[in-house]
C-alpha cells in the first residue's frame, strides 16, 4: 500500500478544551467539549500511535458517571458518521423524504444524546480522523483485528488514568467492522490485570458472524437468514400485499417461514418435489415483491445484491446496499451513499466552529485501507474459525455484569436481521444479559430520527440499570 507523507505525519492539532452546555432528553448538562492527544504503546506489537479522540465530559463528572467509547467500522474509519450523525451534541438531521437534497440537510441540537447520562469518547484509529502512527510505526501494523482492537483497550486504559476514570463504569459502542473491534476488544479489556468496570457492549449492524452471510451456492443459511431483510425492504417498497396486517405481523410470519418450509426445503436441494418448489417459489414472490418465475430460475435461492437489482428493474432503478430504502439508477453507484459527503462536510464545519480546528483537511474520512485483503482477520485457512462471537462470550464470563445489545435496522442488506437473530440464537451469550433490538433503517438506522429517539431511549434504558446495580 502507498501511503502520502501527509497521511503519516503527525498532525499538527492541539489539546482544546471548550466549556459547553446542551439539553439532552430534557436534562440541561454543562460539560467540556476536548479534542485531545491519547499516546498508546501496543508492547506486543511494537507500535505505537497518537491518538486524538473527541470527548464530551460532564462538568465535575463523579468517577461513577458512565462513560461510552464510540467508533465506527471499517476496515477502519473515523467515528464522525455516529458522531454527527448519531450521538454527538450536534446532529446532521436527514429528511425522512430520501428525495430531499444533502445540501439542504441542517445541523441541529441533537437533544437524543447520552450526555444526560454519560461521557461521550470518539475513537478513531490511527490512520483515520487526526490520529497517526508516531515512532516510525508503519500504518500497516495496525491492520489486524487483534492490533486494532488493541488500540481500542489501550485507549479506554490511557483514557481512564487521564481524566481519573478507571472505577467509571464503560461501554463500548461499535458500528458494522466495529463490532469485531467491540468483541476483541471486549475480551481484551476482561483480561485486564487493572479492572475498567467494562459493564456494556453495544453492536449496532453486528458482523461477528457475517461468515454465515456468505454467498455460496451450498450456504442454505445465507438465503433463510437473509429473507427478512427482502421481506422488509420489499414491504418498504410497496411491492407486498399487505392484507390487514402489521409489519410485525408480517416480519413474524417471514421468519416462521424462513426457519421452517424454506429452510428444509434448501436443505433437499434437487431432491425437491417439483410441485412443492412451485408452492415455495409462490410463497416467496408473496413475501417478497419478486415474481414466482425468478425464484423458480434461481431453484429458490436469490442472494441480496440480486433482490437490490431486481426488485425495481422495471423503473431502471436499484437499491442502496447500505440502505435498501433508496434508490437510484442502475449502473450509477450505491443509492445510499449520496449523503456521504453531506456527513463529512458538516462533521468538519461541526468541529470548526464548536472546537476551532482548521477544516483544511487534515481530517481523514476515508479508510487507509484498501478492501478486504489488506485486513490481517487472523484465519489462515478455509477451516479456520469466525470467532468473534467467542470473544464475546468470554468476556460475559469473566465479566458477570456485562450486558450485550445488538441494534439491527430492518432495510440494511450488509448486516442483516436475520442474521443478527442466527447469531444470538447461535451463542453462548447469556440470555438475560442480552438484549436485540429492531429498527427501521438500513445500515445507519439512526439517521431516521424515528430510529434515533428509539436508540436513544433503548441506550438509557441499558446505562441506567447497570447504574442501578453499580
Amino acid at each position: 500500500m502507498a501511503w502520502s507523507g501527509a497521511a503519516l505525519a503527525a498532525v499538527p492539532v492541539d489539546t482544546i478544551s471548550k466549556p459547553q452546555s446542551g439539553v439532552f432528553n430534557q436534562v440541561k448538562v454543562g460539560y467540556t467539549a476536548n479534542l485531545e492527544h491519547i499516546p498508546v504503546r501496543d508492547d506486543k506489537a511494537g507500535t505505537a500511535a497518537d491518538l486524538v479522540a473527541f470527548s464530551y465530559v460532564a462538568s465535575k463528572a463523579p468517577v461513577t458517571r458512565p462513560v461510552v467509547f464510540i467508533f465506527n467500522g471499517g476496515p477502519i474509519v473515523p467515528s464522525y458518521f455516529l458522531h454527527i450523525l448519531a450521538l454527538g451534541p450536534k446532529r446532521l438531521a436527514i429528511p425522512d423524504d430520501l428525495s430531499t437534497p444533502p445540501s439542504s440537510f441542517k445541523l441541529v441540537d441533537n437533544s437524543y444524546s447520552l450526555l444526560d447520562v454519560a461521557d461521550l469518547v470518539f475513537f478513531d484509529p490511527a490512520g483515520t480522523g487526526y490520529s497517526r502512527v508516531t515512532d516510525g510505526t508503519k500504518p500497516e501494523a495496525m491492520f489486524s483485528t487483534d492490533a486494532d482492537a488493541r488500540q481500542l483497550t489501550n485507549l479506554v486504559q490511557e483514557w481512564s488514568r487521564k481524566h481519573g476514570r478507571t472505577a467509571s463504569p464503560k461501554y463500548l459502542l461499535g458500528e458494522s467492522y466495529g463490532t469485531i473491534r467491540a468483541a476483541v476488544a471486549a475480551q481484551q479489556i476482561a483480561e485486564l490485570k487493572e479492572p475498567q468496570n467494562l459493564r456494556g457492549v453495544i453492536l449496532l449492524g453486528q458482523a461477528l458472524n457475517i461468515v454465515e452471510t456468505v454467498y455460496r451456492p451450498a450456504n442454505i443459511v445465507s438465503y433463510t437468514a437473509s429473507l427478512p431483510t427482502l421481506a422488509a425492504t420489499g414491504w418498504y417498497h410497496g411491492k407486498v400485499e399487505r392484507r390487514g396486517r402489521s409489519f410485525e405481523q408480517f416480519m413474524d410470519e417471514v421468519r416462521l417461514f424462513a426457519r421452517t418450509d424454506y429452510l428444509v426445503a434448501l436443505y433437499q436441494g434437487s431432491a425437491l418435489d417439483v410441485t412443492e418448489e412451485r408452492r415455495l417459489a409462490a410463497k416467496l414472490a408473496d413475501m417478497t415483491g419478486l415474481s414466482a418465475e425468478t425464484f423458480l430460475a434461481s431453484h429458490l435461492r436469490i442472494s441480496k445484491p440480486q433482490y437490490r437489482n431486481q426488485l425495481l428493474k422495471a423503473d431502471g432503478a436499484v437499491l442502496g446496499a447500505n440502505d435498501a430504502r433508496y434508490s437510484g439508477p442502475a449502473g450509477k453507484g450505491d443509492p445510499a451513499d449520496a449523503v456521504v459527503p453531506a456527513v463529512g462536510t458538516a462533521f468538519k464545519q461541526y468541529i470548526s466552529a464548536t472546537l476551532g480546528v482548521p477544516a483544511d483537511g487534515d481530517y481523514l474520512t476515508e479508510s487507509p485501507v484498501r478492501g478486504l485483503d489488506d485486513w490481517r482477520w487472523g484465519a489462515t485457512t478455509p477451516f479456520s474459525n469466525w470467532p468473534y462471537m467467542d470473544n464475546i462470550g468470554k468476556a460475559m464470563t469473566l465479566l458477570p455484569k456485562l450486558k450485550l445489545a445488538i441494534g439491527v435496522g430492518y432495510q440494511d442488506t450488509l448486516t442483516t436481521v436475520g442474521a443478527t437473530e442466527y447469531a444470538v440464537s447461535q451463542s453462548s451469550w447469556p440470555a438475560n444479559r442480552t438484549h436485540l433490538y429492531y429498527y427501521q433503517g438500513g445500515h445507519m438506522f439512526y439517521t431516521i430520527e424515528a430510529s434515533l429517539k428509539r436508540l436513544s431511549s433503548d441506550l438509557h434504558a441499558m446505562i441506567k440499570d447497570a447504574g442501578d446495580d453499580h
